[in-house]
């Protein structure tokens, strides 16, 4: 991630932690893109629950703090680039056949709660494949709608950002 996009996701952060009003409702963010590699070769990049550190350039590591690596029930701790704050997520299921997985936030410095998360690599045309993160979460007690939001999209076009790039230089 570029010292911009750092710039731009810690001014996300911030405008959510000093925005005004708690959410009642629940918010949702669904980020597509389209890869010219195959659903195989793309689920292979991202299908290890902790190997988001070498695809997203805001995870500096990625411990396995519990549990086991790709099964439900796993809880790894993302330390983040910028600042070294640390995330923890509980690993909720874990599909290969449909190469997909789902986790949850369990605690972080994000302005969410109750997030729940899914990132899927389905087939696309001509051979490619079409990746899809989707969550839905609530803003924390606070937290301005439109900011948390800004801060979950961030955090994806970031991530499929780099995906894009990773496979484009193979």
């Amino acid at each position: 991630m570029t010292n911009m996009n750092f710039r731009v996701f810690a001014t996300a952060v911030a405008m959510t932690l000093v925005g005004a009003g708690a959410l009642a409702s629940d918010l949702s963010v669904k980020k597509t893109l389209t890869l010219p590699g195959s659903p195989e070769a793309t689920w292979s990049v991202i299908a290890d629950y902790c190997g988001i550190e070498k695809w997203h350039p805001a995870i500096a590591k990625c411990q396995i703090a519990a549990g086991t690596a790709n099964r439900p029930g796993a809880v790894r701790v993302l330390t983040l680039r910028d600042g070294g704050a640390l995330v923890r997520e509980e690993l909720t299921n874990h599909d290969p056949k449909k190469r997909s997985y789902s986790y949850k936030i369990l605690e972080g410095p994000l302005p969410i709660e109750s997030y729940a998360a899914t990132i899927t690599v389905n087939p696309g045309t001509g051979g490619g494949s079409v990746v899809e993160w989707s969550s839905t979460f609530k803003g924390a007690p606070g937290a301005d709608e439109a900011a948390a939001r800004a801060v979950i999209e961030g955090i994806y076009d970031a991530g499929l950002a780099s995906l894009k790039a990773m496979t484009a230089a193979k």
